[in-house]
């Protein structure tokens, strides 16, 4: 018990109360944004009809030269994402490697606050955490992708549905889930990317980390719930 509140007194109590809001609010928004998607409809919740639209359509295309290239097109996205986040450890990692002079740079900044060479290091491996997860979700969505290219590249022939009496809606609705998956793993890459900048926050302060916090959630929500294109996809699925 002595070496817990050891552990604990590392960090100031508002440091504590900073992180512990920090991932109560990346979980509890990622489970807020999971049921209104399914009461109200998100952006991705949108873009889903749209890839089931979409895969209903290859079943009528004779040539699906143009699915599989927006396929290759849109898991051109996390790889791209896959590729930086690497770049990024890389400097996260030789960071922690040097932490004594990063700590003195980083505390010369204005209002950066002033801590120990261990607690900078937590903020730190905070950081590589968050950049870590985003790599396994960015590259886990290009793997969604793949499968979704084979279901297109394996669709029976037009004609074939007709003839043997093949149901399109089920392949509609299994293709489109697949890519789909693969769209809300990306999103979740997005998400972490985005909240890391409420994490550097930490370095100025606590409460800099909390405003940064809130801040991210609700261009967060702005974004997958009163978008402007948001509207204009509602447009789109309703005819």
């Amino acid at each position: 018990m002595q070496k817990l509140f050891s552990h604990l007194g590392l960090l100031p109590l508002a440091d504590w109360l900073a992180l512990a809001g920090f991932f109560l609010a990346w979980v509890g928004y990622a489970q807020f944004a999971k049921r209104r998607a399914q009461q109200k409809g998100s952006l991705l919740a949108i873009t889903n009809q749209v890839r089931r639209r979409w895969m209903m359509q290859v079943t009528y295309r004779e040539v699906r030269v143009i699915d599989g290239v927006v396929v290759q097109s849109l898991a051109s996205s996390p790889s791209f994402f896959a590729s930086t986040t690497i770049l990024i450890l890389g400097g996260l990692l030789a960071a922690l490697g040097a932490s004594d002079k990063a700590s003195e740079l980083v505390q010369e900044l204005p209002f950066a606050a002033t801590t120990t060479n261990l607690v900078f290091d937590l903020k730190l491996v905070l950081l590589t955490a968050i950049f870590i997860y985003a790599f396994f979700r960015f590259t886990w969505s290009m793997r969604q992708y793949t499968f979704g290219a084979l279901l297109v590249a394996s669709a029976p022939e037009s004609e074939q549905y007709e003839r043997d009496g093949l149901d399109r809606d089920s392949f509609a609705d299994r293709a489109g889930r697949v890519v789909g998956m693969a769209a809300e793993t990306f999103n979740d890459g997005l998400r972490a990317y985005y909240l890391a900048f409420a994490a550097i926050a930490w370095f100025f302060s606590p409460w800099a980390m909390v405003a940064a916090t809130v801040g991210v959630i609700y261009i967060l929500y702005q974004r997958e719930f009163h978008s402007e294109v948001l509207d204009v996809l509602r447009e789109a699925v309703r005819h």
